[in-house]
């Protein structure tokens, strides 16, 4: 490891992770832009509440999908050549969902943007993990998730201001157009950016050897590490790759057991667990507290954004941590600490209603609800929220690093459209009480699940990781 602290071009892999992590971006920036969208999409199309939500949700059928094949595609094309597809992708869905002019074709452009989302959730840790050295890979994967946060409020942050400019979203704007449409538009840039720059950088050298490209992998190497540290690697990486095949869908199944490896177990479990705590359903109704607790709606902007910059310092506070203490401490602390603060909102609403849709609480029951969910979404950055992609990039061997992605962002896509779904059912039948509680159970599960599955990665070389 010596020969990669002293050699290493941190120059260029920093320009890798700030080219791959727009990709983060864009996937912040797509997930958040709906939200100030809602009301000219019911104009324009004269959707109802159920056409609506569809509209909004939409975008989910298309991660899970694009989580799946893009890890497959990575495999096939490439880490590098995958992403500029998910960046195409972006591209047409921006300038398609403000184009649109029916819920259908609506539709059908927010699923695309899914397919790009899904890849770049995915792919994006998984290729920082690949060229980065071991003692930093946990801090560079992280600041993905800073991206991610950093697009979500600038969507809101451009949403706020072409609303305001317009005089309402549903308001003619540029060119004749609605606000809302360009609040899909301004995306183009972003997307724009991320493929002109993914044109710039190396391949992953991990990719390039699996598809027996040696001499293409040690001169990446060579260029990210020195050349004794790229001729040593290159012999590690070959060795790690079965020798009679390309990496495949099948080797997530051990030959001699016959079974599913347990590390494909861990991946799913880690991505599955970080929906099943709520936090989705809790950043949807994190500004329902606050005007329960006395702010008026026109706040809403700044909460959002106050609630990013929680977010990040708490993902900044991991950056500085995760290489140091490591991956496991943190979940387990996540974990524990997300179990308390769900455990309190759910009990601060018992003395709650639904009135009209919006939530009636006492005073203290408000700010201990209000309390513990700013405490629960800076614990949730501080682990879960980056710590689950740092390990789904770094944890699968070489041969079935992607079809392992394949797999778990599949699984994570999948339990967030689950949990997106049934809030509204669970707040029909068990009430609100019933559903924070469901989520801080998750999270006490999540305890012991951490501890028996998940194995530390800090400081491990990629090619010493174990499946």
């Amino acid at each position: 490891m010596e020969d990669t602290r002293d050699s290493a071009n941190m120059a260029l892999i920093s320009a890798i992770v700030a080219v791959a992590t727009i990709g983060g971006f864009l996937f912040g920036f797509d997930s958040g832009v709906i939200n100030g969208t809602v009301d000219g999409l019911r104009a324009a199309f004269d959707s109802d509440d159920v056409g609506t939500g569809f509209n909004v949700a939409s975008m989910l059928l298309g991660c899970a999908i694009g989580a799946f094949i893009a890890g497959r595609l990575a495999d096939v094309l490439g880490r590098k050549r995958t992403l500029m597809i998910a960046a195409v992708f972006f591209i047409v869905s921006a300038y398609g969902s403000g184009i649109a002019g029916s819920s259908t074709e609506f539709v059908i452009y927010r699923i695309i943007g899914g397919l790009a989302v899904g890849a770049a959730s995915v792919l994006a840790p998984a290729y920082v993990s690949e060229v980065t050295p071991a003692h930093l890979r946990g801090r560079l994967s992280s600041i993905q998730q800073i991206m991610i946060i950093i697009g979500l409020t600038a969507a809101f942050v451009s949403n706020y201001l072409l609303a305001e400019y317009a005089g309402a979203s549903t308001n003619q704007f540029w060119w004749g157009f609605e606000a809302w449409r360009w609040m899909f538009w301004i995306e183009l840039v972003p997307a724009a950016v991320f493929l002109a720059a993914l044109a710039l950088i190396p391949e992953s050298p991990r990719y390039l050897v699996a598809r027996a490209r040696t001499e293409e992998a040690k001169s990446v190497l060579t260029e990210l590490f020195g050349p004794t540290f790229a001729a040593r690697k290159v012999e590690e990486i070959q060795t790690s790759i079965a020798s009679d095949h390309a990496p495949r869908l099948s080797d997530l199944i051990d030959r001699n057991s016959g079974k599913v490896r347990a590390i494909v177990w861990t991946g799913i479990g880690l991505a599955v667990f970080q929906q099943l705590v709520g936090i989705n359903v809790v950043f949807y109704y994190g500004a329902v507290l606050w005007q329960a607790v006395g702010f008026s709606e026109s706040d809403a902007l700044k909460i959002n954004v106050l609630s990013g910059s929680i977010s990040i310092a708490s993902c900044l506070v991991a950056i500085a941590l995760i290489d140091k203490v490591g991956r496991k401490p943190l979940l387990l602390i996540g974990s524990v600490g997300m179990a308390v603060t769900l455990a309190i909102m759910a009990f601060a609403f018992l003395s709650g209603e639904l009135a009209d849709g919006e939530l009636v609480l006492s005073d203290n029951a408000g700010l201990a609800a209000l309390i513990a969910a700013n405490a629960y979404v800076a614990l949730f950055n501080f682990s879960w929220g980056p710590v689950m992609w740092v390990m789904l990039g770094e944890m699968f061997p070489n041969q079935i690093r992607g079809s392992g992605l394949a797999v778990s962002g599949f699984a994570q896509w999948a339990a967030n459209f689950g949990i997106t779904m049934t809030f509204p059912i669970m707040l029909a039948t068990i009430g609100l009480t019933g559903a924070y509680g469901f989520y801080a159970l998750s999270a006490v599960v999540s305890v012991l699940f951490v501890w028996v599955m998940v194995h530390e990665t800090k400081g491990i070389e990629l090619e010493a990781m174990e499946g």
